[in-house]
This record gives C-alpha cells, sequence and structure tokens, in this order.
C-alpha cells in the first residue's frame, strides 16, 4: 500500500517542489507557511500546524473535530474507460488516477501525525454531526499542496445552508475567516435547526468543490437522536448519508499539470457517491489507523475514499436516508418498488400533507433530502441514478462508474452503532 502518492508523483513532474522553491516560484508559499505560531507560543513552528483541539475549560456541550487540508490521489473502479491523455493521469502514483483536493480527519492526532497527512487528501469530506444545543468545534489546519507548492490558496469550511451560521464563522472568505499554508483556525457552530445540510471550503469555491472538498454535516432534534427531526413520525432504526458528486476528469488533469481550466465548459465524467463510482460503492467503509490513515480491506485505491454507499438493514426497520447533492448537475434516484418518503427539504421539515411517497427522488445543485423508508424482505434493492447517461462501464458491465448502490436487507443484522455503519 502507498501511503505518499503525491511523493512519488511529485518527483515525475518536471518541475519538482525542490526545483520550484529553489527557482524562487515558491519565495510566497514558504513565507506563509513559515509564518505558523504553536499555540501559546511566541517561535513559529516553521509551517507544522498544532494540533489544535482544546483539552481543558471545553463545555460539555462542545463537540471537537479536528481537519487537514492538501491535495492527493484517489483511485478509480477498475473498468472506467481511459479518457486520454485525462485518465488514468500518468503522474498518478501506483493505484491511483486522479488528483483531488480534500478535507482530511486529523482528530486526536499530534502536530508530527496531522503534518504526516500532507498528500493524503480524502475526496467526500468526514461525515459530520451535532445535536441542537451542542456547539460544534472544527479545528481546520491547511497543510499546503505537494503536488501544486505554486497555489498557495487559502482554505475554508462552510456550513451551505445553515440558516443562522455568523459571518465570522461562515467560511465565505470576503467576509470571514480563511485558513492560509502552515496556519490552523477553529470555526465554531450552534445550530438551532435540525436537518441534512453540506459543507464545502468556498475559497475559489468552484475549483475546490470540483476537486472533492464536499461534504455531509446533520444536525439532529435536542433529545433525540434516532429522529431526523422534532416529529415522532420522523423516527428511525438506521441512518446513511448519501454525498452525490461528479468529476470532470480533464480538470483535475489540468490542476496536476499546472494547466488553467476553464469551469464554463464543465463535462463530468464519472457520477459518485461518498467520493466512490460504482461498484466501489459497495465495499466496505475504511478503518482509521492510530496514525490517521484510512485502510479498505482488500481494496487499497480506496484507502482515500473512506465512505460506503452501501445501505443495511433488517426486515420492517425504518432507514433514513440523508441526501446531499453537491455537484453541479441535476439527479434522479430510484429504489424501484420500495417507497421512500420524503421527510425534509433543504433541511426544512415536511408536514404530512407536503411529502411525497414515491420509489424516486429528485435533488438540484445545493439540494438536500431527508428519505425514510421500511426495509422491505430479504434480498437486494438497486438504488441507482436513473439517468443512463450517467454512466461509463464497459459492456459487461454497464453501471460501471456512476452513482448505483444497494439496500441490502438480511435478518442476522446488529444494531447500528454510528451512522453509515452497518453494525457493531
Amino acid at each position: 500500500m502507498n501511503d505518499q502518492p503525491n511523493q512519488d508523483a511529485t518527483r515525475r513532474l518536471g518541475l519538482s517542489r525542490r526545483s520550484f522553491l529553489i527557482s524562487g516560484g515558491g519565495a510566497v508559499v514558504a513565507l506563509i507557511a513559515g509564518g505558523a505560531y504553536a499555540a501559546g507560543s511566541s517561535e513559529p513552528t516553521r509551517g507544522k500546524v498544532p494540533a489544535g483541539l482544546r483539552t481543558t475549560g471545553v463545555p460539555a456541550n462542545v463537540r471537537q473535530r479536528a481537519f487537514a487540508v492538501s491535495d492527493g490521489w484517489v483511485g478509480m473502479p477498475t473498468g472506467l474507460p481511459a479518457i486520454p491523455p485525462y485518465f488514468p493521469d500518468t503522474l498518478a502514483a501506483e493505484g491511483f488516477q486522479t488528483y483531488v483536493f480534500g478535507f482530511r480527519d486529523v482528530t486526536g492526532l499530534d502536530r508530527t501525525q496531522v503534518q504526516a497527512q500532507a498528500g493524503k487528501a480524502q475526496v467526500c469530506a468526514p461525515l459530520l454531526e451535532v445535536s441542537v444545543g451542542e456547539e460544534l468545534w472544527l479545528t481546520l489546519s491547511n497543510l499546503g499542496l505537494l503536488t501544486r507548492p505554486d497555489l498557495v490558496d487559502s482554505h475554508t469550511v462552510h456550513w451551505h445552508g445553515f440558516r443562522n451560521a455568523i459571518p465570522y464563522y461562515d467560511g465565505v472568505p470576503e467576509t470571514s475567516v480563511s485558513v492560509p499554508i502552515g496556519r490552523d483556525f477553529t470555526y465554531v457552530y450552534r445550530p438551532l435547526d435540525a436537518g441534512t445540510y453540506m459543507y464545502h471550503c468556498h475559497f475559489e469555491d468552484v475549483e475546490h468543490v470540483t476537486m472533492g472538498m464536499t461534504g455531509i454535516v446533520f444536525v439532529r432534534p435536542e433529545g433525540h437522536p434516532k429522529w431526523a427531526y422534532d416529529d415522532e413520525t420522523t423516527a428511525f432504526d438506521r441512518e446513511y448519508a448519501i454525498m452525490l458528486t461528479e468529476m470532470d476528469l480533464a480538470g483535475h488533469w489540468n490542476d496536476a499539470h499546472i494547466q488553467v481550466s476553464d469551469w464554463t465548459s464543465y463535462k463530468p465524467d464519472v457520477w459518485l457517491m461518498n467520493g466512490r463510482a460504482y461498484p466501489d460503492t459497495l465495499q466496505p467503509n475504511s478503518a482509521r489507523t492510530p496514525t490517521g490513515d484510512m485502510e479498505v480491506p482488500g481494496q487499497p485505491h480506496l484507502q482515500y475514499q473512506p465512505e460506503s454507499s452501501l445501505i443495511k438493514a433488517k426486515p420492517g426497520e425504518k432507514v433514513l436516508i440523508r441526501l446531499a447533492n453537491l455537484g453541479f448537475q441535476e439527479q434522479t434516484l430510484t429504489m424501484p418498488g420500495v417507497p421512500l418518503t420524503t421527510v425534509g427539504n433543504d433541511a426544512r421539515l415536511l408536514g404530512p400533507e407536503q411529502r411525497t411517497i414515491s420509489d424516486t427522488v429528485v435533488l438540484g445543485p445545493g439540494e438536500s433530502r431527508d428519505v425514510l423508508l421500511t426495509a422491505p424482505g430479504v434480498g437486494h434493492y438497486p438504488f441507482y441514478n436513473t439517468d443512463p447517461t450517467r454512466y461509463r462501464g464497459i459492456p459487461s458491465d454497464q453501471w460501471v462508474g456512476g452513482q448505483r448502490t444497494e439496500l441490502v436487507v438480511q435478518a442476522n443484522l446488529s444494531p447500528q452503532p454510528a451512522a453509515n455503519q452497518w453494525e457493531s
């Protein structure tokens, strides 16, 4: 397993990181990164970010998380047709094909371990959850880009759709705080409204969202961890969150090869659920090692795409599917023969007369849906995009490269320990 894809890829560039810095092009990078200070210290840390999380004086109602931002390489399913010269990218390390930016969960890691996550960008950011009445403290550390050190972008976390975020923490760089290379910053949120939201980087937002800096955050009603909203009709037994995005592989190639992309000519080539394309959507979740790396058993190409989209339940259980679309296209998903009740629309509870019951759900760009279903009898039930042009498979499996997963109903399933996990 290659845990350092960017280092290998950078060596294959005619413009190496070292030669770039020596040539003087990296002066701005060095200036920004070299000015970082550890918490409580007057000495610069020379670009090494502090751990960020507080250990004292933290109120009981606070949830702390820490993310790092970097670039890296991700894998696509076997059988996805080549698109010369864009895919597979010749700069990618073995086992990977596509260049990305992304958030990485570094909660609980020390400074050295955080810095070691540079070059290991995760597509589809870590799942976040918080309850009404709690605060979420999210520390964001900017590790810089290893393949593109000439890009000195800051990064932010913007809660898409939060109706009560104050400008200072809203993540829009013109009106709030963005995090430069080698620094970190803690965003504080006090959610008031339950529902399913999204988050993404809002610095150069079209590029950064397209490159993979997106994730789902959901807010639970206070005192009801098994309700989608403060309404008992939204109670569930299991829950799964699925982020819909897509990739224009030429744009990802352009960023890796120091070329300019015209995002107005955006044309996706692969469609993703939680950062994976079918059939990788059916593979298990990854497990995090003590040093912060991710491992998917038997699937090393998915170590930077850790979230599965496979849905499991027992017959008769209520299943909540939290859907969010942070791509640039409208998507229509269907689970033929299984009634899907939409109880929430863009993080707003729908009353009984407003709810729709169908086997199909439509999401425009930037929209979210909260959908309830009752698990039918034991079996496999496909859940997929209805548009046949949203797949790139070979004749033996036309679904490859698209938004397709399954609901697997089985009798021998233990209680779900957390969202998106199958069983304890």
